[in-house]
């Protein structure tokens, strides 16, 4: 039993260490973010604005960089804590940005959507505002490094990060909200 308890631990620092490069990704756009947004104020066809003032070039930039950044710590780190890595050179670099841009690109999906059926910037949009940035993150991995991702994603750790990462996310988001970060505590 002690067994089971143990191999479950493990699964679980697993999964969040694979996916780990995202949620910081995504986490570090809102807390670098500020300054010119990503539409560039443009409206779409229907007249509402693409994404809104809340995704800028700096979060979107700073966000990628803190995301590969974090990512290639965890490549250097990970043989010394018997943990997976995220590839050799220069294949690393690629899923790292996956990871990474990947995230940001799901959120920026998830902005476009909300705009189009008049969700407001903070409005909610229940379980797609918690998991957007890690099905951008798949789905970049899945284009981009298929063979990466199917060595290192089984099912358990994808049904894991499916879990957690909604409560991880409404974590985040109140921290976020009480450091003054987000106007919003989701």
């Amino acid at each position: 039993m002690l067994e089971i308890f143990k191999e479950t631990g493990i699964l679980i620092l697993e999964s969040l260490w694979l996916i780990l490069p995202a949620y910081v990704a995504n986490s570090f756009a809102v807390i670098v973010g500020g300054g010119k947004p990503v539409d560039f104020g443009k409206k779409f066809v229907d007249g509402k604005r693409l994404l809104g003032d809340g995704k800028t070039w700096k979060g979107l930039i700073g966000g990628i960089i803190f995301g590969m950044c974090i990512g290639l710590v965890q490549t250097y780190s990970a043989d010394s804590i018997a943990f997976p890595n995220f590839g050799f050179f220069p294949i690393f670099f690629l899923v790292l940005f996956c990871l990474a841009f990947g995230a940001l690109s799901g959120d920026l999906c998830k902005s476009f959507i909300k705009r189009r059926i008049n969700i407001e910037r903070g409005g909610k949009l229940p379980v797609i505002d918690q998991l957007d940035f890690v099905a951008g993150a798949f789905l970049f991995l899945l284009i981009l490094s298929p063979s990466w991702f199917f060595q290192n994603f089984t099912v358990y750790h994808i049904i894991i990060i499916l879990v957690a990462t909604p409560l991880l996310h409404r974590i985040m988001n109140i921290a976020g909200y009480k450091v003054g970060k987000k106007k919003v505590p989701w």
